[in-house]
């Protein structure tokens, strides 16, 4: 089979196509004949800077959709032949791919596989930062940082359906702005968004902020944050060092900070995953959520994806077809 890995760290020219072995599944473990391969900012970082890279050579890859192609012993509610989507710690990048059983997904009635791929990471995160970590409530106001990408798409969508007065975006240009406005987003500012945020909410500044980003981006997103505010990091896309908040940030105006990732989340709570995902996808089965594909690359393609994704000007979903 084909499998797309790199030897060393850099740009996406070290990305290589590899024959390799049928990988078969182990006790509790799926094999899949993927279909599709969502293209994530974390498998830039791993290819470039070596996240979440135990050993060289590495497959990158963190969400997949396709058809069950086998099952090791102990899996239940899983059969051969079966459309599913599925999370995976990494190695995506491959014909097959083998995944623990727990964050294998059933797709849901109606979804084909090539929209299957954009939800296995997206849309759980989207949801639990509007609901399950974020806690929206109606009439509350949103900050949303990377407004036009997957997850910011989504973002947009659930905080809308969720009642939220006015949902705020973050991008990098102003193409980006008017994509953003068409997902959710009352407004969307371009680089710099601290005083206009002031602005947009007299004085008031935002509920909920939520922010990918980290260093800089993440202090700006808790300056521009209400009294009683909450703030959710998500990611360091920044690269910037490890960023530290305490009494002189949080006890003047009553704040509150919190994380999430999902891919800790798959490996110390997979059930409240299963509970997490199953919400999720239920509103893109009942159409609260759209999520778009703005560009498609075979896998042999994987370092024009990885480009494309690393320039900045990307939007909503980018996809590898693996199946031929």
């Amino acid at each position: 089979m084909r499998a797309v890995e790199f030897q060393e760290y850099g740009g996406p020219e070290v990305l290589k196509v590899v024959e390799a072995d049928v990988p078969e599944p182990g006790p509790g473990e799926v094999s899949v004949d993927v279909a599709y391969v969502g293209v994530n900012f974390a498998d830039l970082k791993a290819r470039s800077e070596g996240y979440r890279v135990p050993s060289l050579p590495f497959r990158p890859g963190l969400e997949i959709s396709g058809r069950v192609r086998a099952v090791g012993t102990g899996v239940t509610g899983l059969a051969v032949g079966q459309k599913v989507a599925a999370l995976t710690q990494d190695g995506a990048y491959a014909d097959v791919v083998v995944v623990d059983a727990g964050t294998v997904f059933p797709l849901p009635a109606g979804v084909a596989l090539r929209a299957g791929a954009t939800l296995p990471s997206v849309l759980p995160t989207a949801y639990a930062l509007v609901h399950t970590v974020g806690r929206l409530q109606p009439g509350e106001t949103v900050l949303v940082q990377g407004a036009a990408g997957g997850v910011g798409t989504a973002v947009g969508q659930l905080a809308k359906a969720a009642g939220a007065r006015a949902v705020y975006g973050v991008v990098s240009s102003a193409a980006k702005a008017s994509y953003a406005q068409e997902y959710g987003y009352d407004e969307v500012f371009v680089g710099e968004f601290e005083q206009a945020v002031r602005a947009a909410t007299d004085g008031r500044g935002v509920d909920l902020a939520l922010d990918p980003v980290g260093g800089e981006t993440l202090r700006a997103s808790l300056a521009s944050l209400a009294r009683f505010g909450r703030l959710v990091s998500y990611g360091n896309a920044s690269g910037e060092p490890a960023w530290t908040v305490g009494q002189p940030e949080l006890y003047p105006r009553g704040l509150s900070v919190a994380g999430f990732s999902i891919l800790t989340l798959a490996q110390r709570a997979p059930e409240e995953l299963r509970t997490l995902t199953e919400q999720a996808f239920a509103t893109a089965v009942d159409g609260t959520v759209t999520l778009p594909v703005t560009a498609e690359f075979g896998l042999e393609e994987a370092a024009q994806a990885h480009r494309l994704m690393g320039a900045r000007t990307s939007t909503g979903k980018l996809l590898l077809r693996v199946a031929r």
